[in-house]
């Protein structure tokens, strides 16, 4: 039977959710490059959205969650048209269709995510194609592997609300299409500040909010598991803050809004994986860590890797949902936690995060390379170099963010 509670709390978590995409991660995203790209960065995000929400109807959450085999789903619920009205998706009390919905957003935002990492350098047509093909071959394979029935599901791997399934395909596809483009103009040492630090901020305090109906909303039903996930989320994304502010103004000497607000969105992936599992106490040694170790991973793909993952996608997104990941092994356990399985030992489930978080990474990997090598031969990837001097708002949308 249905349960209006837990329905209406879905509901609520899927407009959340939705909100994290557009508008919340375009104005993150915006704030962050050149004045001259700030509607191409959304122009990325809101078209992200829309198609997906079809090819997720079409067939790739038939092929993430419809039965089928250890690998894939099967095209039983494409088009949802095996599925009725009055469906319960199993294991829950609300409907399929709102699984669909909330399961959406979820495939709306992953790809969009990526966007950070090509911005101000890549054509439109690309961005459409290579979001497109990268939904279907890798993030719903993937999410079938998790949360679908497959292989690593069966495993035992632990992921609540995406550590591996978006943040580790997100953050490893992004370094990919990143080097295969090349950096932009100027890299590393002549980069273009950020043009509207304010903007930045605004987006990340949404996808602070949203990140309640992402990860409390994971727990699919309004009860004391959303309750703690709510709790943990916002503890990791408050204590990753404070973290990320301290070490740069130590290194710096000045705090900056943007590096604080990237220590936020650290926290929030970093917790993402664990947060139907563990207490307050695991959340603020999770957020601790998060802002150390993404603070850290910031430099080193840009200066050791050098590869101009333009606004730290696998830094913050990558390094975080893998880092999570693997800590919930060892923080069940804690005051509030769900605790390990019966007869699985803290080493054992470790073990299954390692060959999660690695098969994914190199599925991810492997894959991005062959999408991206599909869409330069098929609609181009990189625009001219007079394009990019004079921004993608004009040159690729016929637009100016800003009539000065």
């Amino acid at each position: 039977m249905m349960d209006a509670g837990d329905t209406a709390w879905i509901l609520t978590s899927t407009a959340l959710v939705l909100m994290m995409t557009i508008p919340a991660l375009a104005l993150f995203y915006g704030g962050l490059v050149r004045a001259n790209n700030i509607l191409s960065v959304l122009m990325h995000c809101v078209a992200i959205a829309a198609l997906a929400s079809v090819l997720w109807l079409a067939g790739a959450y038939s092929l993430a969650f419809a039965e089928g085999n250890a690998l894939v789903g099967g095209l039983s619920k494409a088009f949802l048209v095996s599925v009725p009205k009055d469906a319960v998706w199993p294991g829950t009390k609300i409907p399929e269709t709102l699984f669909f919905m909330f399961q959406m957003t979820f495939a709306i935002i992953t790809p969009a995510l990526i966007v950070g990492a090509y911005v101000e350098r890549i054509r439109f047509a690309a961005v459409l194609l290579f979001s497109g093909l990268w939904l279907v071959l890798v993030y719903a394979p993937v999410t079938h592997w998790v949360w679908g029935g497959g292989w690593l599901a069966n495993m035992g791997v632990l992921d609540f609300a995406g550590g591996i399934v978006v943040h580790v395909t997100a953050g490893v596809s992004a370094l990919v299409i990143a080097a295969m483009l090349g950096p932009r103009k100027g890299f590393p040492q002549h980069v273009v500040p950020p043009h509207a630090p304010w903007m930045t901020m605004i987006g990340a305090s949404m996808l602070w909010v949203g990140w309640f109906g992402f990860n409390a909303g994971s727990a699919l039903a309004a009860n004391q598991d959303a309750a703690m996930a709510m709790l943990v989320t916002h503890i990791s994304a408050a204590t990753a803050s404070l973290v990320w502010m301290v070490l740069e103004w130590k290194k710096f000497g000045k705090p900056s809004l943007v590096g604080f607000v990237t220590g936020t969105i650290a926290g929030l992936a970093t917790i993402t994986p664990a947060s139907g599992f563990v207490g307050p106490l695991a959340a603020l040694i999770i957020g601790v860590v998060a802002g150390i170790v993404c603070f850290l991973a910031v430099p080193f793909v840009k200066n050791r890797l050098k590869v101009d993952d333009s606004l730290d996608v696998l830094a913050v997104h990558g390094v975080g949902g893998a880092t999570g990941t693997l800590l919930v092994a060892f923080l069940l356990t804690l005051p509030g936690g769900a605790g390990l399985a019966e007869s699985v030992s803290m080493g054992a489930q470790f073990m299954v995060q390692v060959v999660g978080v690695v098969a994914v990474a190199i599925y991810s990997a492997a894959l991005s390379w062959i999408i991206v090598k599909i869409t330069q031969a098929l609609v181009g990837l990189r625009v001219t170099p007079e394009a990019e001097t004079e921004g993608l708002d004009y040159t690729e949308h016929g637009e100016v963010g800003y009539n000065i």
